[in-house]
């Protein structure tokens, strides 16, 4: 319970009054973001964890079909026999940032698509990777980079962190450009915040007109603020490099207490208040204990030995008073009459939904 209450109080002292940030921080342009990137490869010079191929008859035929690409011919039959323990069939996944010009090597992440043991010290085979549209946009090729460790001897098997998939630092090198015509609208571009909120939108209309004259900006709905620009290309990234780092203050946020059911933590943000309000909490705890006997029976009786258990059921209730909880406005406060009813983490997920039912816990509730 100290440990909880140490917790929500520096999320107090953390999240007090709410700054200035940039408005880069809070919002990104409309329509300028990454793009997903897939592939499906082969990573060879593995040492024997590779895919068992009798499970998996895709990594063979992918091995037929590379082979033949690179002018060695062989016969299905052949390559349905092979049995290599050095290859794996892999999945590459990345992500194409915005305006990546063809050269530019950006990271990839390389994932096991069969049953190999280990990627460690493979290499992946040159594999193109499509976007949505089924266009190639990157080559990805290089050796894999795994973050663990893993034996086996005797039936008995160590592994540290995760051995089948790993990633290539700058392993693909874009081959396309995504086109984006957020910047190449006449009349400007939009801005978007990252969070749909009325208050910040107007408030960051009112920052950037202050800054570049009534009427540059213009909020469309609580997400969308146009802002109108430079057509000539030079000044209008100046323009956006000025606006980016105007501070605009975000509105205070929602009261919200966040619930986690599987492992009992609690965290709620600087906006939760609590009513007046009476609660009485009690455990019940019900133990149940086994004993084995062994009935024995008498001599030349003709009778058998039979083991029977003994059980003891015990119930305990534990008296619950009832404590008057008293309205607070700060989080502080907050904690503390919550911790006044002396509940564990857990019975406070229990407490906190029969207080926000009652209408005593001012906030929104959100179960994980």
């Amino acid at each position: 319970m100290k440990q909880l209450l140490a917790l929500l109080v520096l999320v107090a002292l953390h999240c007090g009054t709410a700054q200035a940030e940039r408005i880069k921080d809070i919002a990104q342009i409309h329509g300028v973001r990454s793009n997903q990137l897939i592939g499906y490869g082969l990573v060879v010079g593995l040492d024997g964890s590779g895919d068992q191929t009798t499970q998996t008859p895709f990594t063979t035929q992918s091995m037929g079909t590379m082979l033949a690409t690179l002018g060695v011919n062989i016969s299905p039959a052949i390559i349905a026999s092979i049995q290599p323990k050095n290859v794996a069939a892999v999945i590459v996944t990345s992500s194409l940032p915005s305006f990546a010009q063809p050269g530019q090597n950006i990271d990839v992440t390389v994932s096991s698509l069969g049953n190999a043991k280990s990627l460690r010290g493979g290499t992946l085979l040159m594999t193109p990777m499509k976007g949505a549209d089924g266009n190639v946009y990157a080559l990805a090729q290089g050796s894999v980079l795994i973050a663990g460790a893993g034996g086996a001897s005797g039936g008995s098997s160590v592994t540290v962190n995760h051995l089948s998939a790993g990633r290539i630092p700058g392993g693909a090198t874009v081959e396309r450009t995504v086109q984006s015509a957020a910047l190449g609208h006449a009349n400007g571009f939009a801005l978007e915040l990252h969070q749909t909120d009325f208050t910040t939108a107007s408030r960051m209309v009112q920052a950037i007109n202050k800054a570049f004259g009534e009427n540059t900006a213009m909020a469309l709905d609580g997400r969308l603020v146009q802002v109108q620009a430079p057509s000539d290309t030079n000044r209008r990234v100046a323009f956006i490099a000025q606006l980016e780092n105007l501070a605009v203050a975000p509105s205070e946020s929602a009261s919200r207490v966040i619930l986690n059911a599987r492992t009992g933590s609690i965290v709620m943000n600087q906006s939760v208040t609590v009513e007046t309000c009476a609660v009485a909490h009690g455990n019940l705890s019900v133990t149940i204990s086994s004993t084995p006997q062994v009935s024995q029976p008498g001599a030349f009786s003709g009778g058998q030995t039979v083991v029977t258990e003994q059980a003891q059921v015990e119930v305990k209730a534990e008296k619950g008073e009832l404590v008057l909880v008293p309205a607070a406005t700060a989080l502080g406060d907050v904690v503390k009459a919550l911790n006044a009813v002396g509940a564990t983490p857990q019975d406070l997920l229990a407490i906190l939904q029969a207080m926000k039912a009652a209408g005593s816990l001012r906030a929104e509730l959100e179960i994980l």
